[in-house]
């Protein structure tokens, strides 16, 4: 199939559990979901929606990555650089190796391609 579609995906009430992260001290664990698409013959490209819960963590993701803020409402502080406040309906564009401090003030869901920039 050419075209993949994902009806509504700030409304989907269940999405697949992706486990957790551990958060930073004072976040206890942070429980992640999502739905992953497959763009046949570029399986190296991770692309679909992402959700997670309150709290803090590090980023872990070392390829580049663009994203969509479907809900929620928290911040990115990249490694000495100024925070960036997000809402639905932002977008963040990451180059590869950006590393940071996520901080999720409500449950987070986006829209991401996560991708090899070289």
């Amino acid at each position: 199939m050419k075209v993949q579609k994902i009806e509504q995906p700030a409304l989907i009430e269940t999405m697949e559990p992706w486990g957790s992260v551990e958060g930073l001290p004072g976040s206890g664990t942070i429980a992640l979901s999502g739905i992953q698409k497959v763009i046949p013959g570029k399986e190296d490209i991770d692309t679909g929606i992402f959700e997670c819960a309150a709290g803090s963590y590090r980023r872990s993701v070392k390829q580049a990555e663009i994203m969509h803020f479907l809900n929620g409402t928290g911040s990115f502080t990249p490694d000495g650089e100024a925070t960036l406040n997000f809402k639905p309906g932002d977008s963040f564009f990451f180059e590869a190796n950006t590393e940071g401090t996520w901080v999720i003030e409500n449950t987070m869901r986006k829209l991401y391609v996560i991708f090899d920039a070289s």
